[in-house]
């Protein structure tokens, strides 16, 4: 038996962010005298035992056609709600988001340091992605791929849902030609241009991945010196694969921690509203066909990492 199409939301986005949509199991274990009664057992131990009773008594928990429901409704198996959280205020990350290139179907953004791609744990309004969804009146934008909120540099949207797993399927199976560039010690001892190869794991809830020594390799980094000064190496870092930190993580290896880094080598705990030493980590080129329009892109980033030109400055956060 085919499921019925998910029908439209009642609630609009709420700073960039869809409501929650949750769908009632239509064979749930147990009965259940009401909807109250199994929304508390659904959510019990997690923070949504305190906050859905709330959600429920002060109507802003909506069911199909923007009906309000509440705690003693019947339960309807299969049926959809709807709901937004409580969102914690944010610290909001103070550098503009840049727009490389846009069309009816794909955006291309400039993201700076210290912003995440898209909502996860406690960055969920100040993201790329809700962020542009406001500024630029696009409420159904989509990520094609994530960069680390402490990276900056180009990243891909698509604008419209039909398009969306086209451009994501680029990234998945890597048609899309990415160069980074890094700011990070020189080194003459290492030998460069070489491609690092090795096993990269990273286990939930652990900062910082973790290369398995012997274990067949499942990431690839070609790594280029670029140009030098004063002690401070340019890379130019082609990634052939695209685990979690993989870059941060070759480098590590190589003996050549990229500056500001507060995971490679030391695991250290910066305060996140602290912007003064950024990463010197840029997604700089992206290269592709694209799958909707046929057309050939490159694309580069307008930003530059800012311990090349001055160092100094860099450094003390000035």
């Amino acid at each position: 038996m085919r499921r019925r199409p998910i029908p439209p939301a009642p609630l609009p986005q709420l700073a960039g962010i869809d409501p929650v949509r949750l769908r009632l199991p239509s064979d749930p274990e147990g009965m259940w005298p009401d909807l109250g009664a199994y929304l508390a057992a659904r959510y019990a131990g997690t923070r949504g035992a305190e906050t859905m009773p709330g959600l429920l008594r002060s109507g802003r928990v909506l069911g199909e056609g923007g009906r309000v429901l509440r705690p003693d409704d019947p339960y309807e198996p299969g049926s959809y709600l709807w709901f937004h959280r409580d969102m914690p205020a944010e610290p909001p990350v103070p550098f503009p988001i840049g727009v490389v290139y846009r069309d009816e179907h794909l955006l291309v953004a400039d993201k700076p340091h210290f912003l995440a791609t898209t909502p996860r744990g406690s960055h969920v309004t100040q993201t790329a992605l809700a962020r542009l969804r406001e500024e630029l009146d696009l409420p159904a934008l989509s990520p094609a791929h994530r960069l680390d909120r402490l990276t900056a540099g180009l990243v891909m949207f698509s604008i419209r849902p039909e398009d969306r797993g086209a451009y994501q399927l680029l990234f998945q199976n890597r048609q899309v030609d990415k160069e980074y560039e890094a700011l990070a010690p020189l080194d003459p001892g290492v030998a460069l241009p070489r491609t690092v190869r090795s096993r990269i794991e990273k286990t939930r809830g652990v900062i910082a991945a973790a290369e398995i020594p012997g274990a067949e390799p499942n990431a690839e980094t070609l790594v280029e010196l670029a140009d030098a000064k004063d002690g401070v190496g340019r890379y130019r870092l082609t990634p052939h694969t695209g685990r979690t930190h993989q870059l941060r993580v070759h480098m590590n290896s190589l003996g050549l921690p990229i500056l500001g880094d507060p995971v490679y080598p030391d695991v250290t705990d910066p305060d996140p509203r602290d912007y003064r030493r950024p990463l010197q980590l840029l997604a700089r080129v992206l290269s592709f066909t694209d799958p909707v329009t046929g057309a050939a892109h490159r694309f580069e980033s307008r930003r530059t990492l800012r311990a090349w030109q001055d160092r100094a400055a860099w450094e003390s956060g000035t």
